[in-house]
C-alpha cells in the first residue's frame, strides 16, 4: 500500500514538474510574443485586466469578498477590457491606412497595424469570455435570496 502512494507521489510530482516546464518554456515566450507584438500600450492593461477578473473570480469562489460586489466589479472590468481591445484595434487599423494612403507602403508598416488591430480585439474578447464565465459561475453559486 506504502508503495503505491509513493508511485503516485512521484507521478505527481513528476506531471508537475513537467507541467511548469510547459509553462516556462511553451506557454511564456508565446504570451510575451503576443503582447510585443500586439503592442505593449494595449496588450498590457489587457493582461492586467484579465487578471484582476481571474483575482476577483477566485475571491468570490473563496467567499473572501462580497459575492455581489466581484459580480458587480468582473463585468465592469470585461466590458471595459473588450471595449480597450477595440481601441487598440481601431487604431491599429488607422496606423496601417495611414501606411497606405501615404503611398509609402511597406509591407511591415502595414501588416504590423494589423496585428496590432487583430491581437488587441482577440485578447480584449477574450477577456471579456473570462470575465462572462467567471459572472455565470458566480452566479450559479450564490446562495438563493
Amino acid at each position: 500500500m506504502m508503495m503505491i502512494a509513493l508511485s503516485q507521489m512521484q507521478l505527481v510530482k513528476r506531471l508537475l514538474l513537467e507541467y511548469i516546464n510547459i509553462l516556462n518554456y511553451k506557454i511564456m515566450p508565446l504570451m510575451i510574443n503576443f503582447i510585443a507584438d500586439g503592442g505593449p500600450l494595449f496588450m498590457i492593461p489587457l493582461l492586467i485586466i484579465i487578471i484582476a477578473i481571474l483575482i476577483l473570480f477566485f475571491m468570490g469562489l473563496l467567499g473572501k469578498k462580497n459575492l455581489a460586489k466581484s459580480i458587480q466589479l468582473i463585468g465592469h472590468l470585461s466590458l471595459f477590457g473588450m471595449m480597450w481591445g477595440f481601441l487598440g484595434s481601431t487604431i491599429g487599423l488607422i496606423t496601417a491606412f495611414d501606411a497606405i494612403g501615404d503611398m509609402e507602403v511597406a509591407k511591415h508598416i502595414v501588416a504590423g497595424g494589423l496585428k496590432v488591430a487583430l491581437l488587441t480585439t482577440v485578447f480584449g474578447l477574450i477577456s471579456f469570455l473570462i470575465g462572462r464565465a467567471a459572472i455565470i459561475i458566480l452566479t450559479l453559486r450564490s446562495p438563493k435570496k
